[in-house]
């Protein structure tokens, strides 16, 4: 565990040196969902935070929706960030009901896509409010190899979700800083620390388009062990898209 651990450390430091994540006079709001990524990201970023240089402000933040069933334990991440000297938040959203006249391709959205859109308006809406200039997300290479997939599939578009994203009416900017780390390499370090899951997953979880892409990718590694390193090379290189 030690020589994960310190795996992870290194990924972490080379994503950000690698992207310009961190900067001295960094405001970071982190995204907690509560799962297994977002508790990574927050102990990785508390750690670095008390770190000299580059000296960066943290909060966490826990967007709660009623219209969901996923549901963590409130103490449990608020004792979580305490443990990483972060300090914590929690906000309630809601998912505005569409309306009758809307189309029904509107009204068959996927409900991961407003879920996530909700959420992030929470997130953009709090950090502008409290002058954070840097929204954290826990996506892990995993997420941005399935980003890809799905973008092909479903928008014939070769793209994907990128480690640093500057928006254009707000002067904020996502960044992921586990961007470098496989899936199976967090989900092994969480379970060896104990990292407590949520309360109740979301109940469309298994029949997103995120978990066929999933589904696919293991099923790629299969007829070559090193898809994921080829899939990211191609990142890399067709159109400097990282």
């Amino acid at each position: 565990m030690d020589k994960l651990a310190a795996q992870l450390w290194r990924q972490f430091h080379q994503a950000c040196a690698s992207y310009s994540l961190l900067e001295d006079g960094d405001r970071i709001l982190i995204g907690l969902s509560g799962g297994k990524d977002s508790l990574l990201l927050t102990e990785l970023l508390g750690r670095q935070a008390q770190i000299f240089r580059p000296r960066i402000e943290i909060q966490a933040v826990h967007v709660r929706i009623p219209q969901r069933a996923y549901l963590s334990d409130l103490s449990y991440l608020e004792q979580f960030c305490a443990q990483y000297q972060v300090p914590f938040a929690v906000l309630d959203t809601t998912i505005a009901p569409l309306p009758a006249s809307a189309s029904p391709s509107s009204r068959s959205k996927d409900p991961c896509f407003l879920c996530s859109w909700y959420r992030r308006k929470a997130l953009l809406d709090y950090a502008q409010q409290h002058h954070f200039n840097k929204i954290a997300l826990g996506h892990h290479r995993d997420d941005i190899l399935q980003t890809l997939i799905m973008n092909l599939v479903y928008q014939g578009s070769f793209s994907t979700i990128m480690p640093r994203l500057a928006l254009d009416k707000m002067p904020l900017e996502w960044i992921r800083p586990l961007c470098l780390i496989d899936e199976k390499d967090v989900r092994e370090y969480a379970a060896n620390q104990g990292y407590v899951q949520p309360l109740h997953e979301c109940e469309y979880e298994r029949e997103s388009s995120r978990t066929w892409a999933k589904e696919q990718l293991a099923q790629w590694e299969q007829v070559n062990p090193n898809i994921r390193a080829s899939l990211w090379h191609a990142i890399q290189t067709k159109k400097r898209l990282l």
